[in-house]
């Protein structure tokens, strides 16, 4: 199970976003998620469904939300493990970030990506072979990336 690029949990929630004022990081989030090059994390999943029920302007009914799931899980999706766990901890001291960016990093790494699609990190910064790009910044062509 491999992928080249990884999709943090903004890209889905702004997928799924009817908010007027995210209409462009949605476009975004559409272009990202129509590449055949992508992975996910079963905490990408998660983090997804949980806030897409409970954030506010969001709130999607239980069922549309799992139906996202369900969809999302035939893309290469790796599992929470006690392996995957150490590497985030390893990574979190490592460079100093949360315990939950450094498990998107671990999981990225795992399925052998090499870029993290994500507005959460530095952009442009390389964590142990993996870097992330935020799509939403100007100027930035998710097609082309």
């Amino acid at each position: 199970m491999t992928a080249a690029c990884f999709l943090d949990t903004n890209i889905l929630l702004y997928r799924a976003s009817t908010a007027a004022d995210e209409q462009a990081k949605r476009r975004v989030a559409e272009t990202l998620l129509r590449r055949g090059d992508i992975g996910l994390s079963a905490q990408v999943l998660a983090e997804f469904y949980h806030n897409a029920v409970n954030k506010p302007g969001l709130r999607l009914p239980a069922a549309t939300a799992r139906a996202i799931v369900e969809a999302l899980s035939a893309l290469p999706v790796v599992p929470i493990t006690a392996e995957l766990v150490l590497a985030a901890i390893r990574l979190r001291d490592r460079y100093q970030i949360s315990y939950w960016d450094a498990a998107i990093l671990a999981a990225a790494k795992e399925l052998s990506a090499t870029t993290v699609f994500s507005e959460d990190l530095s952009h442009g910064q390389t964590y142990d072979g993996v870097t992330v790009l935020n799509p939403f910044l100007p100027g930035f062509n998710a097609a082309e990336e």
